[in-house]
């Protein structure tokens, strides 16, 4: 395995010199970056000409002088940016959390979405929801992503701020509203036309009874789940993730569940009070740690056999309730940064308000969360390219030998396809997944700069239009790491997926 590793990092090594390499060549040779310098009317124009010749070292030909970048690039040197004559590791350092925060949550969310979904479509194939959810992936193929973003911009910023000003939703719209989500759910449900239609109708019903609720009551300007609301959807999640992992008739994972949402409304109130104004990041991961570390210890004591099923029950069930404990946090601070914000709370541009000065852990973090639903949204639909993918090697593992063999066993569907068929099916997603994770750094060009987001993408975008070519070239030597590296993690990962792949030595 060593062995192996070593000359997989020598050949990476080997590559990101060859395309750093090539890439400096066709840069340097490909555009002047002092040409906006010569075009200036400025009398100071030659010494300044003279001076970035010196600093950036274009009289020397590019072929040495991207030894002389390649020393410095070694000690961590990149140099400075032509224009603002700043440190390029500054501007890396400033850029890489903006983009992370942005491609990480819309990869996590992509990811999740796109794989259930081509897993529950292969499963159901020829269906009714497997029909539904190839529409809709063709559909989301075809729309650029440009346009995408216009569109949230429109109705789910501009249009609902001013929805926010008198928050009500009328009948027509509640009904039309609540009749497109039924469908959907409807979708889902497999069977007779009867009990599709039965799904339609109780779906139909508690949608416009729950908007006819929210519009009597302002729900939209004063939003809250309170600790009822946790408790009916974490009882939702832990029937959920019961029915998923070991099926309801297993009680024990069900009590386990069960028991993760009696833990997480007991610590309700003790968190209110103690994640107040001042409440920081380390405060909240050691809340977190405990809770489901305590979930572990519920699903771990709750069985002596098969507690695999059991614990993850357990701690899926608390990580939700945690998780809804939050929102219903950040809920309660909405009318304080509604105001804080003018009325506008949904931002269109930046990353985070610059006209918002405030102490408050939860109005700064819901700023933060504002400013990233529209483009973690429109990035997130993305998913369709993971449900294809998905969908199509699971369709290829559900026919192998040893999934027949296993079901003629006896062995419960339920167990067939998660411990089994899904674990094998992961396999030709491994790669995607790995060059997935190592294209976060290298941002969204054409969403941050619709957002307006100073990221990685954003970045490499003025380097090439600006010709700046330490810029470029530090944005592109870590994208290329990153990426060599992603093909040695999947190899690695492929022999952990399936055992019969072994790495020589």
């Amino acid at each position: 395995m060593l062995a192996f590793i070593g000359r997989r990092l020598s050949l990476a090594l080997l590559i990101l010199f060859g395309s750093t390499y090539l890439t400096y060549q066709l840069a340097a040779y490909s555009g002047d970056p002092l040409a906006g310098v010569r075009e200036s009317t400025d009398p100071k124009k030659d010494v300044i000409i003279a001076e970035l010749t010196k600093t950036l070292q274009l009289d020397v030909p590019p072929p040495a002088r991207y030894f002389l970048w390649l020393t410095k690039a070694f000690t961590g040197d990149f140099g400075n940016t032509v224009i603002l004559r700043l440190p390029v590791v500054d501007q890396i350092a400033a850029a890489i959390p903006i983009t992370l925060r942005l491609v990480l949550a819309a990869s996590i969310l992509s990811v999740v979405i796109g794989i259930s979904f081509g897993v529950l479509s292969a499963i159901r194939q020829y269906s009714r929801l497997d029909n539904s959810l190839t529409l809709l992936s063709f559909f989301l193929f075809s729309l650029p992503i440009f346009w995408i973003a216009v569109m949230l911009k429109e109705f789910m910023a501009i249009r609902f701020n001013d929805f926010l000003v008198n928050p009500t939703i009328d009948i027509v719209a509640n009904i039309l509203i609540s009749g497109v989500i039924a469908v959907i759910i409807a979708g889902f449900v497999s069977g007779t036309k009867k009990r599709v239609l039965l799904t339609w109708l109780v779906t139909f019903g508690l949608f416009v009874s729950v908007f006819f609720a929210a519009s009597a009551t302002a729900w939209f300007r004063y939003p809250t789940m309170g600790i009822f609301g946790i408790a009916i959807l974490g009882i939702a999640c832990a029937l959920g993730f019961t029915h998923l992992f070991s099926g309801l008739g297993n009680r024990k994972a069900l009590g386990a569940g069960l028991s993760s949402v009696v833990l997480g409304l007991i610590a309700y109130y003790p968190f209110q009070a103690i994640a107040g104004p001042g409440t920081n990041y380390e405060l909240m991961l050691a809340l977190a740690a405990l809770m489901l570390s305590s979930s572990y210890f519920i699903g771990y004591f709750f069985t002596k056999i098969d507690k695999g099923p059991v614990i993850r029950v357990a701690m899926l069930t608390a990580f939700m309730v945690s998780l809804f404990t939050v929102t219903d946090k950040l809920m309660q601070t909405w009318d304080n940064y509604f105001k804080l914000s003018d009325g506008r709370p949904i931002q269109t541009q930046g990353s985070y308000n610059i006209t918002i000065f405030s102490n408050d852990f939860w109005v700064n973090n819901l700023d933060l969360v504002t400013h990233l639903f529209l483009p973690t949204t429109a990035l997130a639909l993305g998913f369709a390219g993971y449900l294809r993918y998905s969908r199509a090697s699971m369709l290829e593992v559900l026919n192998m030998d040893y999934i027949r063999t296993a079901r003629a066993k006896g062995m419960p569907e339920r167990e067939v396809v998660l411990r089994h068929a899904v674990r094998n099916a992961m396999l030709p997603l491994t790669t995607l997944l790995t060059f997935e994770v190592a294209g976060l750094i290298g941002g969204a060009i054409i969403t941050e700069g619709i957002f307006g987001w100073r990221g990685m993408g954003s970045l490499s975008n003025e380097a090439i239009q600006s010709q700046d070519l330490n810029l470029l070239m530090a944005t592109f030597a870590i994208s290329a790491f990153l990426t060599i590296m992603a093909t040695l993690v999947a190899d690695l990962l492929y022999s952990v997926l399936d055992p019969r792949i072994r790495i020589r030595k």
